[in-house]
């Protein structure tokens, strides 16, 4: 298995698409890796294996496609059947069972106040994902937090909007940044 904070490092801008329109010019971008945040279970197969076969880091929202249900089985399913790199959810459940199985996992948080803030880092140091999703993205001063208290590389996700979103959230703490909008993922 790759290194992936290197490989996060090495490629900071991260394709978060949401439909096929986002997925052709994901396959046609400079990002090395890709998010994909839709599809279903009938897919969600070829959706991945487009982007692998564009040479794409490939990790799947478990928590927004539909017809999976956030459980074992499906973490299964994906790494199995659909041959992700990793998943992402913001499930704690979810993200131990993708470690046990070996697979990347990225666990999602929502900061959007200081309580949300304090359980998200205690559910980080709970469960070890292999990075973290902070959303939103533009939250700076929160990343710094969480980068202080947290050993596992930090994704800023959501609402980054500009080359300067991105720089922003870089020199925050955090070693990559997720974003839909396709302008950027040429940087």
């Amino acid at each position: 298995m790759i290194k992936l904070k290197e490989t996060l490092i090495e490629n900071p801008v991260i394709a978060a698409i949401r439909n096929d329109n986002d997925l052709e010019k994901a396959i046609l971008s400079n990002a090395n890796i890709v998010f994909i945040l839709y599809g279903d279970i009938l897919s969600i197969k070829d959706i991945c294996s487009k982007l692998k076969e564009n040479g794409k880091l490939v990790f799947v929202h478990l928590d927004l496609v539909e017809g999976l249900r956030g459980d074992q089985a499906a973490i299964r399913f994906i790494k199995d059947s659909v041959r992700t790199d990793g998943i992402i959810s913001t499930k704690a459940s979810n993200i131990r069972y993708a470690n046990h199985l070996n697979l990347y996992a990225i666990q999602r948080i929502f900061a959007i106040d200081s309580l949300s803030l304090k359980t998200g880092i205690r559910s980080i140091h709970e469960t070890n994902p292999t990075a973290v999703e902070v959303m939103p993205g533009v939250a700076n001063k929160i990343i710094s937090v969480i980068e202080r208290e947290v050993k596992v590389p930090i994704i800023a996700g959501g609402l980054i909007t500009k080359k300067k979103d991105v720089m922003d959230a870089l020199s925050s703490g955090a070693v990559a940044v997720s974003t839909t909008d396709s302008t950027l993922w040429n940087l």
